[in-house]
């Protein structure tokens, strides 16, 4: 191996610490200050959903900046830099999985009056199925929240020297001290905040990059030279691992897994003072996706150009591809204090605001789903300090699993990985309730468990067996202008052993399925196998579900006749006028109570009406109870 003299030594200076610092003192501060301001409502509503009176801006912005983690920051780069810009097609996966979300998912959630997106599977299918789905939800947001916290962590260190454990530390201390303090109020507006120094951490680093590497024209026509904007392949092979059919299809269905039934995602929207409010942050929060996707990207063909013929992970610069963005931050801006803090800030701002919105969501499902199931008669006092004694629990939880994400391998991969072996059986068993009337609770249950074992089986499988380096055909890198500091190439003589290692059967077939397919493998699984279980052990008759548990999606093909609609409906009757004393039935006691008022606001007749907004005498209410 040839040695090389690396041109980037670590240069993380006191302004960069002060910098970084500033970040985790802010955040700490929003929570405080909720804290304070709100002391007098003592509700457990207030703590977990905000007593449902946020608006659609901090809303969007923590949506975009809890999904939008340091996986990004770092890994959508390092990917593009070594395997072109392809990951622009997630730009159409966005796209498909906030509209399914707003108009599918979202309507349903928002009128039925929960705070955990469990509680629904409980009144459409049964408790068993609830509870199931609330322990597969635990565990997935653990694995994914550790891979978050330790994967930015791990690569600041190796290429800055920045300290592995106490960035550990000090992420799961700050998000869970305002996590507890401030409830989902001081969440979303730190979100907010941290999506702001997420997007000037990137546009320093674009703005600087570009002009290092002599302006866009000359990084665009670099890129395209280097085979990097060869945006769509439409090669249909499932194993390739990025595709444009596997990052649009795939893409779309891990995403809909991560933000059409995510107890984080679904929290935050049901927060909102109205359904309008809900939706709208769902479209302003696509812009914001979109704006991140965007400077991912375009700082992975500036790394490029900076790198083309001097490839600082081919030769041995730095240990892993995560390192490759911190390792370019800190060449183009290490003569110019605070800046690399700056985008240390930035990553780290994706960490907070991602372990944040877990730690609460995580607080929230166990509060709703199990401490309420076992305890009935909580006050308010009790259930807000049962409920931040949950946040203390899942902070020091988080932070304690982000030791076992050393072994999950490169970033982006591994966190989509865990989000589509859980995300697709979860999106799978929604589906089933809120668009399936037929299915019932044991063809739920029986499909869930299918579609966790399938998907946890391909998963499992690839991670043991990785897919052969010709499906992922990763582009070339030139160490040409590399420095030598040793003119003699010297090679490892030791006997290489020529044995292959054994790869079963199904190691280049079924194992070798591109990650990105495993949510929609979950998914048709949990649907398919729901489906014929139902079938088999009995159908539920129309008449027996609350509409508002369903989403009548038939209602957009207004030209289909009303028996064909009652037909696909399975005898939901969605069209039937209803009385106050009807709708108020809807809803059991406790969803009733859960922020919502037991009278309605007007004493006016009321009814559902055919697009499922309770109109009161003429005027369309926003507010559901």
């Amino acid at each position: 191996m040839t040695d090389f003299d690396n041109p980037v030594k670590n240069t993380f200076l006191v302004w960069d610490y002060i910098i970084f610092a500033a970040l985790f003192v802010i955040s700490s501060g929003i929570g405080i200050y909720f804290a304070i301001t709100e002391r007098k409502k003592a509700t457990s509503a207030d703590f977990l959903v905000g007593g449902r009176q946020l608006t659609c801006g901090p809303v969007a912005l923590s949506l975009t900046a809890s999904f939008m983690s340091a996986v990004t920051v770092l890994g959508t780069p390092s990917e593009v830099y070594r395997n072109g810009a392809s990951f622009f097609c997630f730009a159409i996966a966005y796209a498909c999985m906030v509209l399914l979300t707003a108009e599918l998912f979202l309507p349903v959630f928002y009128k039925s009056g929960i705070t955990s997106t469990y509680e629904y599977l409980e009144l459409r299918f049964s408790k068993n199925v609830r509870l199931a789905a609330t322990l597969i939800y635990i565990l997935q947001t653990i694995l994914y929240t550790g891979v978050v916290v330790y994967a930015p962590a791990l690569a600041l260190n190796q290429v800055t020297g920045f300290d592995l454990w106490g960035a550990i530390f000090a992420t799961g201390i700050v998000c869970t001290f305002y996590c507890t303090l401030g409830g989902l109020k001081a969440v979303v507006w730190t979100d907010a905040f941290q999506m702001v120094v997420m997007v000037v951490g990137f546009l320093t680093v674009l703005i600087q990059g570009t002009i290092l590497n002599g302006g866009p024209t000359a990084v665009w026509e670099t890129a395209r030279n280097g085979s990097r904007l060869d945006v769509v392949d439409f090669d249909p092979d499932p194993l390739r691992r990025h595709t444009f059919w596997t990052i649009s299809v795939g893409g779309t269905f891990t995403w809909l897994g991560i933000y059409g039934v995510n107890q984080s995602t679904i929290q935050r929207c049901i927060s909102c003072k109205s359904e309008k409010h809900a939706k709208l942050a769902l479209y302003l929060n696509l812009l914001g996706l979109w704006i991140i996707l965007v400077c991912a990207v375009f700082s992975g063909l500036i790394m490029y150009a900076h790198y083309k013929n001097c490839d600082p992970w081919t030769a041995g610069f730095i240990s892993a591809p995560d390192q490759l963005m911190p390792y370019f931050v800190l060449d183009i801006l290490g003569n110019m204090p605070g800046l690399p803090g700056l985008f240390v800030a930035c990553a780290f701002s994706g960490t907070l605001s991602t372990v944040a919105a877990s730690i609460n969501a995580l607080a929230t499902v166990t509060f709703e789903d199990l401490v309420k199931k076992c305890f009935h008669n909580l006050s308010d006092k009790q259930s807000t300090w049962i409920s931040k004694g949950l946040c203390i629990i899942y902070g020091i939880a988080c932070t304690s699993m982000a030791v076992a994400a050393s072994l999950m391998g490169a970033v982006v991969q591994a966190a989509l990985s865990i989000l589509g072996m859980c995300g697709g059986p979860m999106l799978g068993v929604f589906s089933l309730g809120i668009l399936i009337p037929s299915t019932n609770w044991i063809g739920a249950l029986v499909g869930l468990g299918c579609g966790i074992s399938l998907s946890f089986w391909v998963g499992i499988g690839g991670f043991i067996y990785p897919s052969p380096p010709s499906k992922a055909r990763p582009l070339p890198l030139s160490t040409a202008e590399c420095i030598r500091i040793n003119m003699t190439d010297s090679f490892t003589t030791a006997a290489v052993s020529t044995v292959p290692p054994f790869r079963p059967p199904l190691a280049d077939s079924w194992y070798s399925l591109s990650y990105l397919y495993y949510s929609a493998i979950g998914f048709l699984a949990t649907v398919v196998v729901g489906l014929l279980v139902s079938f088999i052990s009995g159908r539920i008759h129309g008449k027996d579900i609350k509409p508002v548990l369903i989403q009548p999606v038939c209602n957009l093909l207004c030209f289909w006749s009303d028996k064909y609609k009652k037909m696909c409906w399975c005898g939901v009757q969605h069209d039937e006028v209803m009385s106050e004393e009807e709708i108020k039935a809807e809803l059991p006691t406790e969803i009733v109570g859960n922020g919502f008022s037991k009278e309605p606001q007007e004493k006016l007749p009321g009814y559902i009406s055919q697009d499922n907004a309770y109109v009161n005498d003429g005027y369309e209410k926003e507010t559901y109870f």
